[in-house]
């Protein structure tokens, strides 16, 4: 094995030596001159702004579920459709991948008009080449802002810059700095997320106590107030057409 490896080596620095011999014998290129030349350095930069731009595309579709959930809708709607599920008595059903892809096509609806303007200010004139990558990750980023600001908790926003400025941030950081903007949104999303869970929870709350008052009036004390409630509220959320009247009101409490 020794004298395998060594004779590898051998054979390696002998390329290698070979190499770098005919390199120096070999005559230099003559240096392309003219047209050619500028052909030659538009191909090349052309390449790799080709293999840049890949680069990012790749890079942003990879975080793409994390920015899903940080800076649109999508909290605020999983967290309902999570509340409604757990309210209904129902474990599976709907199954998590029904409710997770309704809520990215509700999440798609709502911010339609900010995915158009971020794709029309700053993605598109960056592929055409018109601007340059820092204006066009502010152009893209600002309808994201704009969304956020006019969703976000002015308590949320004001707590979080308060304490940016009590750490390294500045003295006086913008609410329009995504490292103060983010965070307020995500808690103010959680905070209207449980608000809508509570309003969604209430009327299956009644329909238990309903049912758990009569099953142990009649002495039915073996039997699980849960096993009878859960037919009543399911016909009650499908009476009173549950999902178009959830939908609708998410859809709204957004500005």
């Amino acid at each position: 094995m020794k004298k395998i490896l060594l004779a590898c080596l051998i054979l390696a620095l002998a390329g290698t030596a070979a190499l770098a011999q005919a390199q120096v014998q070999a005559p230099a290129a003559p240096e392309v001159q003219g047209p050619t030349q500028q052909l030659l350095q538009t191909v090349t930069g052309s390449a790799a702004d080709s293999i840049l731009q890949s680069f990012v595309l790749i890079t942003l579709l990879s975080i793409a579920p994390g920015i899903a959930v940080m800076v649109t809708s999508f909290t605020r709607i999983i967290i309902a459709f999570s509340f409604l599920r757990t309210s209904i008595g129902l474990q599976s059903a709907p199954a998590n991948i029904v409710l997770i892809s309704l809520a990215l096509f509700l999440t798609a609806f709502i911010m339609a008009p900010t995915f158009d303007a971020a794709y029309r200010d700053g993605l598109k004139p960056l592929q055409e080449k018109q601007i340059t990558e820092a204006v066009a990750y502010e152009r893209i980023t600002d309808p994201f802002r704009t969304f956020m600001l006019n969703n976000v908790r002015e308590k949320e926003l004001a707590f979080f810059q308060d304490m940016a400025t009590e750490t390294a941030f500045g003295a006086e950081p913008s609410e329009r700095d995504l490292r103060i903007l983010v965070p307020a949104f995500m808690v103010s999303e959680l905070r209207r997320g449980f608000e809508i869970g509570f309003l969604i929870a209430l009327p299956f709350l009644i329909i238990d106590l309903v049912v758990a008052t009569v099953t142990m009036s009649m002495g039915m004390m073996m039997l699980p107030p849960t096993v009878i409630s859960l037919p009543f509220k399911v016909l009650f959320f499908v009476l009173i057409d549950g999902w178009t009247l959830l939908i609708g009101s998410l859809v709204k409490s957004f500005n």
